[in-house]
């Protein structure tokens, strides 16, 4: 299969799909926070996450949308070689994470804007009640409205050990309650966690592709963790959860997600995982790993999810591990080359 000239479904493409001319992202500063780091949930967020809360390319807060929009447009029309329009992405922290009327203002201010395509929100799970989700569903009226969610991964004892602060029946109710209001959802998964294996990747793959194995397949969530610990995987009503049904069949899980950021681990300086991996030094991919592992993903996706992102690049002044990292371009280009090798495309391992 192709996709203009990729053989993979890129957000390019289906962003070109659905507006007929390029779109670039802007990234905006919504003046969040998070329940990982407040103190709600914990301290310090998740263990690889910067002090920029993943959004080290956000514009400054002390801007008002309006103004970030229009600073960051400038940067944008440097690269642009013809019409564009442009999505307002509120990256940083947990950008549901605010009062209601915060909440309502800056997300107007974006989706109104003349030159905003759509609206992108990057969040938590748990952090998506129903008049947040009603919000987004009004807004959706007026532009489309995108919710990025950090699963990162479905293995609980790998969720723990980085201090995602929430379970993976968290993550299928917001899917479910965002899906029924028409809202597209795109999933982040973290490839080279500490301690998961390329199967125990493969698997949150799988999963997130709709494609489950049966119950007994599913050990590490459905009670234990590799590190041999028990658990209760209970959702925030107090509902228990595991991966077959009462009858004993296995579970339909229910919708997934419209898109997907595949993303190589970055260790970055001033993050507790980089503290960890000082003390206690653990393998991280080599790109020739990754290049052929990403392809393995990629196989196994259904042909119309779209590939927001397939590499990610962190901030170089930060990344401490891998370093092969800081050459995106030559990484994407060694990506494309071994699909052509391998003569393999999206989709070409999940079950039509």
């Amino acid at each position: 299969m192709d996709w203009n000239g990729k053989p993979y479904h890129s957000l390019d493409y289906e962003l070109k799909k659905q507006f007929g001319h390029k779109v670039y992202k802007l990234s905006l500063n919504g003046g969040m926070t998070c329940p990982n780091r407040d103190g709600t949930l914990g301290r310090g967020g998740c263990i690889f996450c910067s002090a920029g809360g993943s959004g080290d390319f956000a514009a400054p807060v002390m801007d008002s949308v309006h103004e970030q929009i229009e600073a960051a447009k400038l940067q944008v029309q440097r690269k642009m070689s013809g019409p564009g329009s442009y999505i307002a992405y509120f990256q940083s922290y947990t950008n549901t994470y605010a009062p209601l009327s915060h909440l309502r203002t800056v997300f107007t201010d974006a989706v109104l804007h003349p030159d905003t395509a759509a609206l992108s929100i990057a969040t938590r799970p748990d952090c998506l009640g129903p008049d947040v989700v009603d919000l987004l569903r009004e807004l959706n009226q007026i532009k489309p409205v995108w919710v990025e969610l950090g699963l990162q991964t479905i293995h609980e004892s790998t969720a723990r050990f980085i201090r995602r602060g929430y379970t993976l029946p968290v993550y299928e109710s917001a899917l479910r309650r965002l899906k029924e209001a028409g809202i597209t959802v795109i999933v982040h998964v973290i490839l080279g966690l500490p301690g998961e294996t390329r199967e125990m990747m493969l698997d949150t793959v799988r999963y997130l592709a709709g494609n489950m194995r049966d119950a007994d397949g599913w050990s590490d969530m459905a009670g234990s963790g590799n590190d041999g610990s028990s658990w209760n995987s209970s959702g925030n009503d107090g509902s228990s959860w595991n991966s077959s049904g009462n009858d004993g069949s296995s579970r339909n899980r229910g919708p997934t997600a419209d898109g997907i950021k595949l993303q190589l681990l970055h260790i970055l300086e001033g993050t507790d995982l980089a503290r960890i991996y000082r003390d206690t030094p653990f393998p991280v991919l080599a790109m020739e790993e990754y290049l052929d592992l990403v392809i393995d993903c990629v196989e196994l996706l259904p042909p119309d999810m779209t590939i927001h992102r397939i590499t990610g690049d962190g901030p170089k002044k930060l990344l401490l591990s891998p370093l092969w990292s800081r050459n995106k371009r030559l990484v994407l280009n060694s990506l494309h080359r071994r699909f052509k090798e391998r003569n393999t495309w999206q989709g070409k391992h999940f079950p039509l």
